[in-house]
């Protein structure tokens, strides 16, 4: 792995990839999380044919159940869509639904669900990512809602600055908390992030999201390298706090900066798209998470394409690790609808009603499963037995270390 991150306290390379494989190593569905390019590579040795071959559109790329939840729109509206981008490249959308289906069925397995809800879970999965494609502009209205996608929205219209401040600052006034998350820059990187909070286009996306006047000032008052997530674990991460003087009355933002990594999965013949990963972020964000698009912008940091947005306490990611038997099969359906929707707004009526048919198509017999269920399964022996050697391999090293 290729680690861009000085050796610094708290910061060193090696410590940070230790921390990343025992954050994977703490649970099946972590495992499934934190393993995008091996999921690439198992699905690049399925025979051809093994998935339907989809019109191509932007996906998110890693679409597993940690990567959608409440995003706040511009308006104010709280909506459930794709948050996290890293990924996302115009590419077969079979990709997304598979990811998704694999990331659900772990967790119902975490959860000692039985198969028998597995395979209602699948079959919820495929329905509703139909009925998604079908009707992308609808919102939801004929889809049975799961009470832990409303919950997520709910509490998401309930959150104001104070409880990101109190999750982030940790009562810290106009600074980062440093300690186990938050560390601090190094002159250079320093000067850079400063630099980064006077761009332009950076300026544009605080001023308009604080809705203060163009002419206000920005002032940045603290940043910090950020241990966050799993996937992104010794990669560039920084937060930075900054106050907007102007309106009525002075307000802070805080800023996530994300060094932009290259795409896993394989992008369709001849897709379209910027060369440049940080832009490319942002275009796949446009167009599937319009709320998280429109308050993202590409930028570089030392020579290092990144995406920087400004967090929103109504951002919320879904916390469906438990689940009963009911709530499994309406959490995949719903999920799956929202899915289906990201994609098929990219779609002409012709290429949604032909994807529809691929998805709904069943098996070669009467009593066969269609093809999600042949691949999700596929996979999930494969990840099962992948886990449980990374695990094997962990604990080998710190017996090492001890």
């Amino acid at each position: 792995m290729d680690m861009q991150v000085p050796a610094q306290t708290g910061r060193d390379a090696s410590v940070l990839e230790h921390r990343r494989l025992c954050k994977i190593a703490s649970s099946p569905h972590a495992y499934v999380r934190g393993s995008t390019a091996r999921f690439y590579e198992l699905l690049a040795r399925m025979p051809a044919g093994a998935l339907p071959e989809g019109p191509p559109v932007w996906i998110c790329g890693d679409a597993h159940l940690g990567n959608l939840g409440a995003l706040a729109g511009p308006d104010g509206q709280i909506d459930i869509q794709i948050r996290d981008l890293d990924q996302t490249v115009v590419a077969n959308p079979a990709f997304d639904l598979v990811r998704l289906a694999l990331s659900l069925v772990t967790a119902a397995l975490n959860a000692t669900l039985p198969g028998i809800v597995t395979a209602r879970m699948m079959d919820a999965m495929a329905d509703g990512y139909a009925d998604g494609i079908a009707d992308p502009e609808g919102a939801e209205r004929d889809i049975a809602e799961s009470e832990i996608v409303a919950t997520t929205k709910r509490r998401a219209l309930g959150r104001r600055w104070r409880h990101l401040s109190r999750e982030r600052l940790k009562g810290k006034a106009g600074r980062l908390p440093r300690g186990s998350r938050f560390f601090d820059l190094d002159a250079d990187e320093h000067a850079a992030f400063d630099a980064l909070s006077r761009d332009p286009e950076v300026r544009r996306l605080v001023l308009a999201l604080g809705g203060a006047a163009s002419d206000a000032e920005i002032r940045l008052l603290d940043a910090a390298y950020w241990i966050k997530g799993c996937s992104s674990l010794g990669r560039l991460r920084y937060a930075g706090l900054v106050e907007v003087l102007g309106g009525d009355r002075p307000h802070l933002a805080l800023l996530d900066v994300k060094e932009a990594v290259p795409h896993l999965a394989p992008a369709a013949p001849g897709a379209a798209m910027p060369a440049d990963h940080a832009e490319r972020v942002v275009a796949g964000a446009r167009a599937l998470s319009p709320n998280l698009g429109d308050r993202m912008v590409a930028a570089h940091f030392q020579g290092t394409p990144v995406t920087v947005r400004e967090l929103m306490p109504q951002d919320l990611k879904i916390d469906a690790e438990q689940f009963s038997r009911s709530e499994a099969v309406r959490v995949s359906s719903h999920l799956a609808a929202i899915l289906g929707r990201a994609h098929g707004r990219q779609m002409d009526g012709d290429a949604r009603r032909s994807w529809i048919a691929a998805v709904r198509a069943p098996g070669p017999g009467p009593d066969a499963p269609g093809w999600l269920w042949t691949v999700v399964t596929d996979l999930m022996g494969e990840h099962q037995r992948g886990y449980l050697e990374h695990c094997h391999r962990i604990a080998r090293e710190d017996l090492t270390r001890g």
